[in-house]
């Protein structure tokens, strides 16, 4: 099986390695006074429901979640599954197995006895793996790229704090006055009583301002605590800085007296030895036994014309959902899972589809909320999709239904390939960022600020990836007919198709594999088409084909009463 997905994985909740109680066959209990056996069936649930995935644009994976009797588990990769099973921090951390353990997804719905906590169902989560996945597993470690931070020449440059524990915290510093016109905030990390291996933790989980794809450990050996603020240019503001902007590399060395490096480190995890990509089927009388859940839906919602001053926001806080000068077609481009930037992908849509901004506030009804681990309620994207859909065509009066029609995309042909060979070991992935190497050409030219890192890929499954990381140059599914056998590894540097076009560069590759009517760009931008041609030997080739588009029958402008 090889269900078409993305690595877009989320972050579960971390846990100590030594909570995880792992066994060699991966069961995980200890007999606490009852059998082994007993304890085992009790943690199983009681029919489950596996099934691919439906394909996304941009596949979301949510950390698994209790509703309405059930364990549900969305756009999940195995590794998705086994890291959520066993407490760890994400996939990274799962190591060994097949190539497909970050690229396959699933869904995975697991019916629990009334009064199942969410520890629980991730038990029974274990036994599910184990049983229809045939998944062995022990503890183990494995070597892992990691920024270590160490101390500059000439050592630390931040304050002691007095006393300090080195438990305190950091906050984004709140702008208190308007930045002049064309120039670009800095992000600002203030800290107060942090130590230095509380920094790096905090760094981990914030990304330090998309830099940092990889974990950061303490190696500088400073003690104590320490007050200090951290500014810098986030990642995705680099090429609007220009030579104003300041890497996060650089603030640290400079403000905090601190090198980031890039190397590799031994991480306990969990090692996979074998596992099924196929699971066992389900039931027969599956839907019998789990008739599906109830449609998902809003408690209330009010919609409005928004103000012609407001600004545009999106928010999800709990069970409330907000939207403020949103247009529609992004709300129903979200809904139905269509591009939001191609042009073809709604038909029949009225002129004022794009331009009329609307106001939502909506409460989602108390059976479609998770506990979010125990973090307070939330809703699931998936779940937010269906409850758009039904509110829209509710309130506007929609007829609307999923056709294919021709639409403009592209097919991808051989012409002097320059990948290169795949390791049979490494895992089929795509992610944001630089390779294991730390090469990262966005520092040092800025308007080349999209860097992807593809591993273990056959072309095929590179053509899947496409879409998601050209958003704005490729808006449908692209053709494989390069012939091309094997598996491969890539990397792509290219600017977001907003600098491109600022620069004058059209959105049609030529003949020759680059854009048609580009004058070469004196600040280096380069488009998807061109990267692709030059860094991989590659050509992207218009053509027409079939793909799933919103028809839109009818439609009103004004939405119904509140």
């Amino acid at each position: 099986m090889r269900v078409r997905a993305v690595v877009c994985v989320a972050a579960v909740a971390l846990a100590a390695g030594a909570a995880m109680g792992l066994t060699a066959t991966g069961t995980a209990n200890q007999d606490t006074g009852k059998t082994a056996e007993t304890a085992k069936a009790q943690q199983q649930f009681e029919i489950a429901d596996i099934h691919p995935s439906p394909p996304r644009t941009f596949p979301f994976f949510q950390e698994g979640f209790l509703e309405d009797g059930r364990y549900v588990l969305r756009q999940a990769t195995m590794g998705d599954l086994i890291a959520t099973a066993y407490g760890l921090r994400d996939s990274s951390y799962v190591h060994g197995g097949p190539p497909w353990l970050d690229w396959d997804r699933y869904d995975v719905i697991g019916k629990v006895p009334d009064g199942t906590n969410l520890a629980t169902a991730k038990e029974m989560l274990k036994s599910l793996l184990e049983k229809r996945f045939k998944l062995v597993a022990h503890e183990g470690e494995a070597e892992m790229p990691a920024y270590w931070m160490t101390l500059a020449p000439g050592g630390l440059k931040v304050k002691a704090t007095p006393n300090g524990t080195g438990d305190g915290q950091c906050h984004g510093s709140p702008t208190t006055t308007a930045p002049e016109p064309g120039s670009v905030p800095l992000e600002t990390l203030s800290c107060t009583n942090k130590s230095m291996a509380a920094l790096a933790d905090t760094l981990t989980r914030n990304h330090g301002g998309q830099y940092l794809r990889y974990p950061v450990v303490d190696k500088t050996g400073a003690k104590g605590a320490y007050d200090f603020d951290l500014k810098y240019t986030p990642m995705y503001s680099l090429s609007q800085a220009g030579t104003a902007g300041v890497t996060i590399f650089a603030a640290m060395e400079k403000q905090l007296g601190v090198k980031l490096e890039l190397k590799t480190m031994p991480e306990q995890g969990l090692v996979v030895d074998s596992v099924e990509e196929t699971p066992t089927p389900n039931r027969q009388d599956l839907a019998k036994l789990m008739p599906p859940m109830a449609p998902a839906e809003f408690e209330v919602a009010v919609i409005k014309p928004s103000a012609s001053d407001e600004r545009p926001n999106f928010r999800i806080t709990g069970d409330e959902v907000v939207a403020r000068a949103v247009p529609l077609k992004l709300i129903m481009d979200f809904a139905w899972d269509v591009s939001f930037a191609a042009n073809d992908a709604i038909v029949g849509a009225p002129k004022w589809l794009d331009s009329d901004k609307i106001d939502l506030e909506a409460k989602v009804a108390a059976s479609n909320l998770s506990d979010n681990g125990g973090r307070g309620p939330s809703v699931a994207i998936e779940d937010l999709r269906e409850m758009l859909q039904a509110l829209l065509i509710q309130r506007f009066e929609i007829k609307a239904q999923m056709e294919d029609r021709p639409v403009d995309t592209y097919a991808l042909i051989a012409v002097d390939p320059k990948m290169q060979k795949a390791d049979p070991a490494a895992r089929t992935e795509c992610k944001e960022g630089p390779g294991p190497d730390g090469k990262d050409p966005r520092l040092t030219h800025p308007v080349l600020n999209r860097l992807v890192t593809c591993t273990d890929m056959t072309t095929a499954e590179m053509v899947d990836e496409f879409q998601r990381i050209a958003n704005g140059y490729i808006y449908y599914p692209v053709e494989d007919k390069t012939g091309l056998k094997g598996r491969w590894d890539f990397t792509l540097s290219f600017s977001s198709v907003n600098l491109t076009r600022e620069r004058g560069h059209s959105d049609v590759p030529s003949e020759t594999g680059g854009t048609a009517a580009a004058a070469p760009d004196p600040n280096g931008a380069v488009t998807f088409y061109d990267a692709v041609s030059k860094e991989l030997g590659l050509k992207l080739v218009k053509e027409q084909r079939p793909e799933p588009v919103l028809v839109i029958e009818h439609m009103d402008e004004q939405p119904t009463a509140n």
